[in-house]
């Protein structure tokens, strides 16, 4: 199985809402010992046991809107089918401190996952959703700059329970299988849909 945590590289985005993926990733990386981390399809790449399992962890270098130039090369090198990809980003429309799951459907505006379903040519991968919220009622600017804004103070205390729960989901899912995960983890909180604009 191929995990990808999606973000924007360089140290400016490294704390931005929209780069909560690539913190998943870095902290299911600290799980596994010595593990090393490569330049390749543009960005970087490593492959270790995790949940039992031997993975392949990659986090694009390539800034979000461009995420399947990196994603379907590595899926292509690695003999991954579209089904064992499992995409770990930012979700506007899951309240802030929930992890919800998903496979297919579309992108929500979300330019990581336009650009991996443009590439991969199907939506079909599995989400680890990481819930971010909408902005608040008094934020200035586009949904666009509030992705791109750091989590507030009081976001980032709780920020490492959320990390763990993105963690558990894609455990789950590695584990357990879609169904079962799907079961476990989209049940303990309501489902709330809406329109989405980034």
């Amino acid at each position: 199985m191929l995990i990808v945590g999606l973000g924007n590289p360089g140290k400016k985005y490294q704390a931005n809402r929209h780069n909560v993926g690539f913190m998943a990733l870095d902290a299911m990386a600290s799980e596994v010992p010595g593990l090393a981390w490569k330049e390749k399809f543009s960005g970087v790449f490593a492959r270790g046991e995790l949940f039992g399992r031997s993975l392949v962890l990659l986090k694009p270098m390539t800034f979000m809107n461009l995420s399947g130039d990196s994603v379907q090369p590595a899926m292509a090198f690695s003999k991954v089918a579209l089904g064992d990809v499992i995409v770990v980003h930012d979700e506007l429309d899951v309240p802030f401190g929930e992890v919800r799951l998903k496979v297919g459907g579309g992108h929500a505006g979300h330019n990581g996952l336009r650009s991996i379903i443009e590439r991969a040519g199907s939506p079909d991968f599995v989400r680890v959703r990481i819930g971010i919220g909408r902005p608040p009622a008094g934020f200035r600017g586009e949904v666009a700059d509030y992705v791109l804004h750091d989590f507030d103070a009081s976001e980032r205390a709780e920020l490492p329970g959320v990390i763990a729960k993105a963690m558990d989901a894609t455990k789950k899912v590695v584990t357990l299988g879609l169904a079962a995960a799907m079961n476990a983890v989209n049940a303990k909180a309501p489902v709330r849909n809406g329109p989405r604009g980034v």
